[in-house]
């Protein structure tokens, strides 16, 4: 797969340019995006930028998952060249943008609150409330959760408490499980473990 080059921008393709999504500045002296042949090539730094804007600002991105309702961007990552400087100088391929393992409950993308964390480390906090993985199935109430990227089914139990609990547990011994296997998120980690 070949690469983005950046192509220098040209008048015309600056004056184009929109606020994204009401807020973000696409400041980038490069074309974000251009064909060769018949394929488009994008800048990758530029769609985790745009892609974080849209989950605070978009309104059909806040419909389509609730979590990010409240949700906004410091003002300095609304300037694309100023997120791009801190993207490049943090990102792990592969990882992913997370605003909330590091300051717990943050709303808030920054670069004070804001990690670079592998997928399933992000996929396993994406909520620590305590409900989360448990549904009505009839007259049990049956309960899951995301391990290393995969659902697994923790079974069906007679009261909404029973599920709750070991969805808990499981959580727990799964972030417990995350420390041991990458101990530079820790001391993060350690903080999403449900102690009610």
């Amino acid at each position: 797969m070949e690469e983005f080059k950046k192509v220098k921008a040209n008048e015309k393709s600056m004056s184009r340019r929109r606020l994204v999504y009401g807020v973000g500045i696409n400041d980038a002296d490069y074309k974000i995006s251009y064909t060769v042949g018949h394929i488009n090539k994008a800048c990758p730094v530029y769609g985790r930028w745009r892609s974080m804007i849209e989950r605070c600002y978009g309104a059909k991105s806040k419909q389509r998952n609730l979590c990010y309702i409240g949700c906004s961007v410091c003002d300095e990552w609304l300037v694309f060249s100023v997120f791009s400087k801190w993207f490049c100088e943090n990102n792990v391929n592969g990882y992913h943008l997370d605003k909330d393992i590091k300051v717990k409950g943050n709303k808030i993308y920054g670069p004070d609150t804001c990690l670079m964390v592998p997928r399933c480390i992000n996929n396993l906090l994406c909520s620590n409330s305590k409900g989360r993985g448990v549904s009505a199935n009839r007259n049990k109430f049956s309960c899951q959760i995301s391990i290393d990227n995969n659902l697994t089914y923790l079974g069906n139990f007679d009261t909404k408490q029973e599920a709750i609990a070991a969805y808990v547990s499981a959580k727990n011994a799964e972030i417990n499980r995350k420390c041991t296997q990458y101990p530079e998120f820790a001391r993060y980690l350690i903080k999403h473990i449900i102690t009610e």
